[in-house]
């Protein structure tokens, strides 16, 4: 465990961005809320209180989750291939440390680390904005912004999220480490083309779009299988009416049993579990570029 735990802050020690990704973020967006214009929210009045705060979550959740999602990925890429160009993976090697667990505490560092990391600031900031806006903007604003219930709510949503979130993409993590242990320069490059080139063959040979649908489903279908209801329906406008309805809480939204059920969910970490497989012993018998 101590050792696991070293490793994870070696991570720490050789990636800053872990940390000063989501600091910067986290600053400009209080910077937007202490200089930015407050005139938007006067029109936040029109709906339910608990309407705006829901918004304000997920706004500043969203971005968060944009911004980690880009980057995990730029990780993932990164972290076996960083080590054999700059050949510290001799050093590692010489340690007495194995290959499985290396690769292991970098796919945590991506999928649950990361997310814990962006969670926090995430949180930080939702609170600094809550009270800079509640001073700033007339009182209906600032008090919307304030339910306990729906903040709590929220923070259970986000421990959710990561959970599901490093079951579902665990074959994609899993192939770009993949791609990281092997390829030896351009590993954006190499990551793209093979799901690209089986795309065009597939269409040009068959007429088919199959590899593209499931890529997609996978890609953007989190919340189709671990959610009991769109993300989009969580306040959902009438155009006509300008009428807005939200549910009742969001404990709703959370299907866990659903999600674990769920065949493209099993079928995707049995994959992911087969290409860590390979990227392990990709790391065994690589070693510097």
């Amino acid at each position: 465990m101590n050792t696991t735990i070293w490793l994870v802050r070696r991570e720490f020690w050789e990636n800053r961005a872990i940390w000063m990704m989501p600091a910067i973020i986290g600053g400009l967006m209080i910077l937007a809320a202490l200089f930015g214009s407050v005139d938007l929210m006067a029109s936040a009045t029109q709906l339910p209180s608990r309407a705006v705060g829901q918004l304000f979550f997920v706004t500043v959740g969203a971005t968060f989750f944009a911004v980690m999602s880009i980057y995990s990925t730029w990780y993932l890429l990164d972290c076996l291939y960083s080590d054999r160009k700059d050949r510290s993976v001799l050093f590692w090697k010489s340690m007495p440390i194995s290959d499985t667990r290396t690769v292991m505490s970098k796919l945590a560092t991506a999928l649950i680390v990361i997310p814990l990391v962006y969670f926090a600031a995430a949180n930080l900031t939702t609170l600094l904005m809550g009270f800079i806006i509640s001073v700033r903007a007339i009182s209906s604003v600032g008090g919307a912004l304030w339910h306990v219930d729906l903040w709590l709510q929220t923070q259970a949503l986000w421990l959710y999220l990561i959970l599901t979130a490093a079951v579902w993409y665990l074959p994609i993590a899993a192939y770009l480490l993949v791609v990281s242990a092997w390829a030896k320069r351009a590993v954006m490059l190499w990551s793209i083309m093979p799901p690209l080139a089986c795309i065009i063959a597939e269409r040009w040979l068959f007429g088919t779009q199959v590899i593209a649908q499931r890529l997609g489903e996978r890609l953007m279908g989190l919340p189709r299988v671990a959610f009991n209801a769109k993300l989009g329906s969580w306040v959902s406008a009438g155009v006509d009416t300008n009428t807005f309805t939200t549910p009742a809480n969001l404990w709703s939204f959370i299907d866990l049993r659903g999600f674990l059920a769920n065949a493209e969910t099993t079928i995707g970490a049995a994959l992911g579990v087969a290409l860590i497989g390979c990227a392990i012993q990709l790391r065994i018998r690589r070693t510097e570029i």
